[in-house]
């Protein structure tokens, strides 16, 4: 197994960011200055084409780690940030622009289905691998309670099946805004932690039937559903509940 090897450290007032590897996995870990041992662990998704550092996704990994004294982390998925891309990325990511500039949505959604699988089943196990690796560390520790804690489309298309197939996660967020395919919906079967989705209303891409079909299928007992105008790239977290992840993972 590999350990953490942290790289670089920088300070928001009272929260420390800090770059790391585990193994080549790029990521980073937001936690509060004068954090307790042991506090409950998030793992944050980000989008496509975005990176483990997007605004969005620094800004809510600040906000969480200050107010909950959570630990916070991201890394960049298989092609994204400051990890190679393969040919076969490449490929992906030429089929999807060329299919978005004609306007040919059935090409652009069987394109983006095949590179949201590909990233997952690469992304999943290295999600569980940096688990591993931080659990290891004495401040956090193999007890410390795990969520999920968001990221729309392929945060989502990743968290998924991370959350169906890893036992150490017990509350998820997840989002819509993505193509939602069997597989992914045969995952959200197998989940039964509490979840709160994240519903782009007027996303322009993926109509909001997939993701009410996704929402359908999680076997949770305890799940809601928050729609907000908005478009693919505009989504507001706005009318959510902040204490979802503290309720579920309790505070520091």
């Amino acid at each position: 197994m590999h350990s953490v090897r942290f790289t670089a450290e920088t300070s928001f007032d009272s929260v420390v960011e800090r770059d790391f590897l585990v193994g080549e996995i790029p990521g980073v870990l937001w936690a509060p200055v004068s954090g307790a041992d042991h506090a409950p662990i998030v793992l944050v998704g980000h989008n496509g084409g975005m990176h483990k550092k997007a605004p969005g996704l620094r800004a809510r990994a600040l906000h969480t780690a200050a107010t909950w004294g959570f630990n916070v982390v991201a890394i960049d998925a298989p092609g994204h940030g400051d990890r190679p891309r393969t040919d076969e990325d490449e490929q992906a990511r030429t089929e999807i622009r060329e299919a978005v500039t004609a306007g040919d949505t059935p090409r652009f959604a069987a394109a983006s289905v095949r590179f949201m699988a590909s990233v997952a089943e690469r992304a999943v196990p290295e999600w569980q691998a940096t688990l591993d690796a931080l659990q290891a560390l004495p401040q956090i520790g193999p007890d410390a309670p795990v969520g999920y804690g968001g990221g729309i489309s392929m945060g989502t298309a990743i968290g998924v099946r991370l959350t169906a197939a890893e036992p150490r996660i017990t509350a998820a967020i997840f989002g819509g805004g993505f193509f939602v395919d069997e597989p992914v919906i045969m995952a959200a079967r197998q989940i039964t932690v509490p979840v709160q989705f994240l519903l782009p209303w007027d996303d322009e891409h993926a109509d909001r039937s997939s993701g009410f079909a996704l929402f359908d299928a999680f076997a949770s007992a305890e799940k809601t559903l928050h729609a907000n105008p908005g478009d693919h790239r505009s989504v507001r977290w706005v009318g959510v509940d902040d204490t979802f992840l503290s309720r579920h993972l309790g505070r520091a």
